[in-house]
């Protein structure tokens, strides 16, 4: 090496010495726990599309008495209307043709379509005054995902992998997993920016696990490469990243290393994960009979559990299928033919085997629905509109208090008017049962120090918890 390359690889070093310092300092890793956690870990099945609340949860048998009347001035105080419904000239109020039988110790009535659901009514928070200020699908979802409406946030799941890191050396700390549901085929898209890390590093994005030959894609080797030689090619791969990194100091080198590494170790455990020829005849059953086929809610409610034992942080089911704007009754019976029994059947799963105090499960979409219809009714058909003003979602495990409603609405399940909880509130209540302090778990982002839960207030919900 001559004298002006010696001088030249000498400033460099410097120079990646105190970016590194800097980037350090910029972005210090999460403390962990910030006080004794109630759960170790998240399973959330997030309905996409939005369900009823007032066809599924918002039991109102007062409703009946306003079917086909408009629905008044006074209740609706100026909503904005989403683009499907604002030229209606009229907005008539339609009350559920479901059943709200009662369930459990608790006597919580539940629709008709949900009796495995209500066969767990005792261990479950029904939280019946959600809101959120989003009105259509994409903004809300990402919303209730990542705090913001804006995109580029990093969603719940990687703040929770950021916070708290993964219990498994084999598996990311967040796994993402996506069904159709059969009420509704297609639906809204999903964009894998919803488990996106954001601004965090990238380590901390969730990983979708698919359906098929290959549950998580690029995963395989290529023809006439063995383990050996993987092994021997990772390697040299490794050490001339770390002479890169160590050159420029860029901290997401290591990352890329790190999640070679992973994706090694996971060429091994994923086949073992997928397999579920180890289960017992009872406990397939218990899921239903949808349970054998990849890729469908009640074989991701089964592989969730799987995923949970294996210490996996933050597990979540996307069930696409639930925006009912028409044909709802019909469309509703087939979105919980998909979920009532795998849902129900996860949550007594997780409690045979002693792990549902410590596991959170979720389940819940981005908004509710409209109690005016949607068109025109017509012989116990209807249709209804996005509503964000309230909406239901339910909680068990993970130091939730079960058997409890939280939250009212008015007798149109249109507005609430006690203990309103809304997206935000939701997420600082999900990290307070993992042990984190929403307003202490940040990151130092374009000169801010950035939080999942925004910068306006957002409570932790101590009446829900045990």
């Amino acid at each position: 090496m001559d004298r002006r390359g010696l001088f030249g690889q000498v400033a460099g070093g410097l120079g990646s010495v105190a970016l590194a310092s800097l980037l350090r300092a910029e972005h210090p890793p999460a403390a962990g726990s910030h006080f004794p956690a109630r759960a170790k870990r998240v399973i959330y099945l997030f309905q996409s599309g939005a369900p009823s609340h007032i066809d599924l949860f918002d039991h109102k048998p007062a409703l009946a008495r306003h079917a086909g009347r408009e629905l008044p001035d006074s209740v609706r105080a100026g909503q904005r209307l989403t683009e499907m419904t604002h030229k209606q000239k009229s907005f008539p109020c339609v009350s559920t043709v479901f059943g709200f039988p009662r369930h459990g110790a608790c006597g919580r009535p539940l629709s008709e379509l949900l009796p495995h659901t209500g066969s767990i009514a005792d261990e479950i928070c029904l939280v019946k005054s959600m809101t959120t200020e989003a009105i259509n699908h994409d903004p809300a979802i990402t919303l209730i995902n990542t705090g913001s409406q804006q995109l580029g946030k990093p969603s719940l799941g990687s703040w929770l992998s950021y916070g708290l890191g993964s219990e498994s050396r084999d598996l990311p700390a967040y796994v993402v997993l996506i069904s159709q549901g059969t009420g509704r085929p297609g639906g809204q898209p999903l964009f894998s920016r919803l488990w996106s890390s954001g601004f965090l590093p990238s380590r901390h994005q969730g990983v979708r696990f698919r359906s098929g030959r290959d549950p998580v894609l690029y995963l395989g080797d290529p023809p006439g490469i063995d383990r050996g030689g993987r092994r021997k090619m990772l390697d040299g791969l490794a050490r001339l990243n770390r002479l890169r990194a160590r050159r420029v100091g860029d901290p997401e080198i290591d990352t890329r290393i790190a999640q070679y590494e992973m994706a090694f170790r996971m060429q091994a455990s994923v086949p073992s994960l997928m397999d579920i020829s180890g289960e017992t005849a009872g406990t397939l059953q218990r899921y239903g009979p949808n349970v054998g086929q990849p890729g469908t809610f009640a074989a991701n409610c089964l592989l969730a559990r799987r995923l949970a034992e294996r210490g996996v942080r933050f597990i979540q089911l996307f069930h696409r299928g639930w925006d009912q704007h028409g044909n709802l009754p019909a469309q509703l019976r087939g979105q919980c033919r998909d979920t009532d029994q795998p849902a129900a059947a996860l949550v007594k799963d997780l409690k045979r085997r002693g792990m549902l105090d410590e596991t959170l499960v979720v389940w819940g979409g981005e908004f509710g629905r409209t109690v005016y219809a949607q068109g025109k009714v017509s012989g116990g058909n209807y249709g209804r509109d996005h509503h964000g003003r309230c909406f239901s979602l339910w909680m068990a495990g993970g130091g939730i208090r079960g058997g409890i409603e939280y939250g009212r609405t008015d007798d149109f399940c249109y507005n609430v008017v006690e203990k309103p909880v809304h997206v935000n509130d939701l997420n600082a209540t999900i990290l307070h049962c993992l042990g984190l302090d929403h307003l202490e778990l940040t990151y130092s982002h374009q000169g801010l120090e950035q939080r999942l839960t925004g910068v306006e207030d957002a409570l932790v919900i101590d009446d829900l918890l045990a």
